[in-house]
């Protein structure tokens, strides 16, 4: 069994930000669908996974920007599961004008027992016959951010509402970033032209929670924190 979906889509309005193009919450939210379509085909999908009492969970993801697709530019999307580990696995995905590159990511997973409320194994959940490629979209490494910084600015506030929330009941994947960059204004996100975003998740969110944003500016990289009271909920780092 082939391991690659490719699917030709038009950048959908929906997903672009102020300047016309593919936004940097739009483009985590066009690659998780088509995760989701993959994952639908290979078996392993939403029904499929709470008939096991099994639930995937993004552990992190990295995505690096090249060039963002402009509004209703037609473009392809590839994605391909990795060999799995025993535990965890990750996901690649590619956008593309032709074979030109425009943007790639990486995402590592893991599948939650719903009914048990413990990590499960991730290996025995894929197609036997399925052949994996080993050469992953992105060579750089997930990034390793610590969880609190004593010299972090508050900048923003945001409550989790209700069209944030997932058939699991938590806030989903794609809300983090949505909430996370809404909190930028136009000017700053113009001066960011982010080149590589990291997010690591480190727990779930539910609606009507409080959520505090916090950042850190270095020489060409903001880290940014996201709390819930005094807990992390997630870690982000834009690098230029």
């Amino acid at each position: 069994m082939q391991p690659i979906f490719e699917q030709n889509i038009l950048i959908p309005p929906s997903a672009c930000d102020y300047s016309g193009r593919l936004g940097y919450a739009g483009a985590f939210a066009v690659l998780m669908d088509l995760a989701t379509e993959h994952a639908e085909r290979l078996g392993i999908g939403l029904a499929a996974m709470r008939a096991k009492q099994r639930f995937w969970v993004t552990v992190r993801t990295k995505i690096i920007f090249y060039e963002r697709p402009a509004v209703s530019e037609a473009v392809r999307l590839v994605t391909w599961p990795e060999k799995p580990g025993a535990v965890r696995c990750n996901r690649s995905y590619e956008i593309r004008r032709g074979d030109e590159l425009l943007i790639a990511g990486r995402t590592e997973w893991a599948v939650m027992n719903t009914e048990l409320n413990t990590i499960a194994p991730a290996a025995d959940l894929f197609p036997p016959e399925l052949d994996y490629i080993s050469v992953p979209a992105v060579s750089e490494p997930f990034v390793r951010i610590p969880a609190r910084f004593d010299d972090m600015e508050s900048f923003a506030s945001y409550t989790v509402r209700s069209t944030d929330i997932d058939l699991g009941g938590h806030m989903n994947n794609a809300a983090y970033p949505r909430a996370l960059f809404g909190a930028f204004s136009v000017k700053e996100l113009e001066v960011m032209q982010a080149r590589s975003i990291d997010l690591i998740f480190r727990a779930p969110c539910y609606e009507g929670e409080k959520l505090d944003f916090y950042k850190k500016e270095g020489e060409g990289l903001t880290d940014l924190r996201i709390a819930r009271g005094d807990e992390t909920v997630l870690l982000a780092r834009i690098a230029k």
